[in-house]
C-alpha cells in the first residue's frame, strides 16, 4: 500500500475539543493531516520536540532504552488506518535480519519515532478517508481546523513547532 513521508509540523490545542492535535505535514507537499492525541502522549511528544530531558525515563524513553538495548532497529512508523474516526498505526521494527511489526496508538507511535529519530508514514488510504471523512461532513469542524492548519506559519504553531 502506498505512503506518504510527513514531518510532524507541530502541535498544539484544538480551540473546539480543547484536546492536544499533533500536525502531521506531507514532506513534498501540502497535505496536512491533524491527529488528535491524550495529554499524556501530547505532553511526551512536548518534552522530545523542545529537547527536555526528565529526571527519569518517561515511558517512551523507556521504549527507547529497551529498543537500543535490545538492539533493535525501529525502520519508520506507519500511520495505516482510519477506522471510525480512530487512527491505527504500526511501528516497524528489526531485530537480528527479522523484520518486526507492532500495533501501536500513533501518539505513540510518534513520540517513539521521535526518540530513535525514524521517518513517519501515513498510508495513502488514510489520507484519502481522513479527506473523504471530511467531505461527507461526518467532522465539518475538522475541515475548517485542516483549511485553518494548511494557513498557519511558524509564528502561529506556537512554541511545539518543527
Amino acid at each position: 500500500m502506498p505512503e506518504v513521508e510527513m514531518k510532524i509540523r507541530g502541535l498544539m490545542m484544538d480551540p473546539v475539543t480543547n484536546m492536544p492535535v499533533v500536525v502531521l505535514k506531507d514532506v513534498g507537499g501540502e497535505t496536512v493531516l491533524p491527529i488528535w492525541v491524550g495529554i499524556y502522549e501530547a505532553n511526551a511528544i512536548a518534552l522530545e520536540i523542545e529537547k527536555i530531558t526528565t529526571p527519569r525515563p518517561l515511558t517512551h524513553d523507556l521504549i527507547k532504552n529497551l529498543l537500543i538495548g535490545l538492539d533493535t532497529r525501529v525502520h519508520k512508523i506507519v500511520v495505516s488506518e482510519l477506522r471510525e474516526e480512530t487512527f491505527y498505526a504500526v511501528i516497524w521494527l528489526e531485530r537480528e535480519g527479522r523484520i518486526i511489526s507492532v500495533d501501536s496508538r500513533p501518539s505513540d507511535a510518534l513520540a517513539v519515532a521521535l526518540r530513535m529519530d525514524c521517518p513517519i508514514y501515513v498510508a495513502d488510504d488514510v489520507l484519502k478517508a481522513s479527506r473523504q471523512a471530511s467531505a461527507n461532513g461526518e467532522r465539518v469542524s475538522q475541515e475548517e481546523l485542516r483549511k485553518w492548519l494548511e494557513g498557519l506559519n511558524d509564528e502561529d504553531l506556537g512554541k511545539y513547532k518543527m
